[in-house]
């Protein structure tokens, strides 16, 4: 089954702030193609198995029903809900940040 992926304000705007950090902090607009890249792919994988990935281990963000699916080749991850064919990414973050915090 293929799903929809639909991202919420708040996780393109997680992904412009990444981005935007690469390009005008790091300035490296190979490194912002890159991640760029790598959103897409994972984004296209989770059109195929948002399903098959296990619920968070966090009680709270398990009962919610979020799941996450890592980068391929970046340290950020998506947290997202399942509704149907419908996968809703809520926010991405980087596997450095304090995300149980935030999404509670």
């Amino acid at each position: 089954m293929d799903y929809k992926v639909v991202l919420t304000s708040d996780a393109e705007a997680d992904l412009d702030n990444f981005i935007s950090y690469l390009l005008f902090v790091k300035r490296s607009k190979q490194a912002a193609r890159n991640l760029v890249d790598d959103f897409e792919e994972t984004k296209k994988d989770l059109s195929k198995v948002a399903l098959s990935l296990k619920l968070c281990d966090n009680p709270k963000l398990k009962v919610m029903g979020y799941r996450r699916i890592n980068f391929k080749s970046h340290r950020y991850f998506m947290l997202y809900r399942v509704e149907g064919n419908i996968v809703t990414v809520d926010n991405i973050f980087h596997e450095l940040q304090d995300y149980e915090n935030k999404m509670i």
